[in-house]
């Protein structure tokens, strides 16, 4: 390794104290994000800051990047709309990764979902006996 790369899984270990869990596209994913609310009390003339976690719970449609910069998207159906957030890995926002379901696809990125609604947005459950294609 040369020095960047030793620099880089250094600050990767840093980071994320906990590590993620192991997941790839299509599964189904609830990803706690830490919400920072601040608000202004006319009171005290002072900018009050609350913390919070809110899941974001969808299919996982693509992982891109490496390294420190790698990052995830995630794609639910909300009201109606179709919502993605894309989430670094390595973010001190992104609090915890669980997996839901874990779904089989047979591709790396997912966004033909995005036209698509109902039934032909399914995706397969995967069985973990089942042959893993990497």
């Amino acid at each position: 390794m040369n020095l960047l790369q030793t620099l880089e899984a250094e600050q990767m270990k840093a980071l994320r104290a906990t590590p993620l869990p192991d997941f790839r596209p299509g599964d189904t994913l609830k990803v706690s994000v830490k919400v920072v609310d601040v608000t202004f009390d006319e009171k005290t003339k002072q900018n009050k800051t609350r913390e919070r976690l809110q899941n974001f719970e969808g299919v996982c449609i693509a992982r891109q990047g490496q390294g420190i910069n790698e990052a995830f998207t995630v794609r639910k159906i909300s009201y109606g709309e179709g919502v993605e957030r894309v989430f670094p890995i390595y973010s001190p926002l992104v609090d915890s990764v669980t997996v839901v379901r874990k779904g089989r696809v047979r591709r790396a990125k997912l966004y033909y979902l995005r036209g698509r609604r109902g039934k032909s947005a399914r995706i397969a459950e995967r069985q973990d006996n089942s042959p893993v294609a990497e």
